[in-house]
């Protein structure tokens, strides 16, 4: 393989990670990513392949290498975040006794948490650093998680609401200042609009749901209301995503941005007791809104509305894929 590497060929160098995959040959894969990166340091375009190396790694290989390549920083450009890669294919006993560095393990035990493993009691699992239960809850929602393979990832997309879309009605309501929750609603598609294509704008008024949506989109929009556990899926799906071209964040960090969002919003303290948190959430009203028309690409148009409080809040984000930047373009102003 020296040859392939020294010739700088992709196509090849593929090739032969795939062979050592399937001949489970994992040490020979760790010579050739550090041969790899050696090229690099002499000016040879194989960085990626070295990154490819990892992230098969893993994917695919037992827990001591795949817990190796847990470093931050490592596979930046890789389909998805390296703990969750891993998480995705291992159990927290196949991999706790390798994971040294603290903020993967944290990563990772989430990531098994949100599969179903309970962890509660794992010390290794570091939660002091999400600062999330070691286990699901009853009102968190089945989150929409990621499935891996050799070259592609698949996302599981959120529930569809299962009521009536209805015709937004009222005013806009008057503006609230509040960067802090205005700033939390952004976060959730930061890689959107800061990696990518997207877009995203905030509106937190006094009054609804409704009120927050025409303060955003006018007159022309409907919205649908969500279950709570439908609220936290569909911002966990979001945060976790990285949009079209921005980079994945993961369900273990969808997972944190739900709860903190939910937190913030119902003036909770953080780190939140989770009991404190189920008894908040009927305070906390959720809905999915648009205006009237399909949208291709990533989209989160969600509102929410403390009933108690007597505000609420919308957020409008949207993120394309170049073709489909193009073909909205190409087919001028509607």
């Amino acid at each position: 393989m020296s040859e392939l590497v020294e010739a700088a060929d992709p196509a090849g160098l593929l090739k032969a990670v795939d062979d050592l995959v399937a001949i489970r040959s994992w040490d020979d894969m760790i010579s050739l990513a550090e041969a790899c990166e050696d090229a690099v340091e002499r000016g040879k375009q194989l960085w990626s392949i070295a990154q490819h190396i990892d992230y098969r790694l893993a994917l695919e290989a037992p827990g001591e290498y795949a817990a190796a390549v847990l470093q931050p920083g490592v596979a930046r450009f890789a389909l998805g975040p390296l703990t969750e890669v891993c998480a995705s294919t291992h159990s927290w006993q196949e991999l706790s006794p390798h994971l040294d560095e603290p903020r993967s393990a944290a990563y990772v035990a989430q990531e098994r948490v949100l599969r179903g493993e309970f962890l509660e009691g794992e010390e290794n699992a570091h939660p002091e650093i999400l600062e999330l239960p070691l286990r699901l809850l009853s009102f968190e929602p089945t989150y929409a998680l990621a499935r891996y393979a050799s070259s592609y990832v698949e996302v599981a997309e959120p529930w569809d609401p299962p009521t009536t879309w209805r015709d937004v009605d009222g005013s806009a309501g008057s503006s609230l200042e509040d960067d802090e929750l205005a700033d939390a609603l952004l976060d959730l598609v930061r890689p959107w609009t800061s990696e990518s294509n997207g877009s995203a704008d905030v509106a937190v008024v006094e009054g609804n749901a409704a009120g927050a949506v025409v303060a955003l989109a006018g007159s022309h929009a409907r919205q649908v209301p969500l279950a709570a556990d439908e609220g936290i899926q569909r911002v966990a799906w979001a945060a976790s995503s990285g949009g079209a071209h921005g980079r994945r964040r993961g369900a273990a960090y969808g997972r944190f941005a739900a709860w903190y969002l939910s937190t913030l919003a119902l003036g909770l303290e953080w780190p939140v007791n989770p009991s404190e948190l189920a008894d908040a959430l009927p305070d906390l009203s959720w809905y999915l809104w648009d205006e009237g028309t399909p949208e291709q690409g990533w989209v989160l148009r969600l509102a929410l509305e403390h009933r108690v409080d007597g505000w609420a809040a919308a957020l409008a984000a949207r993120d394309e894929a170049e073709d489909e930047v193009a073909a909205t373009t190409d087919a001028g102003p509607r």
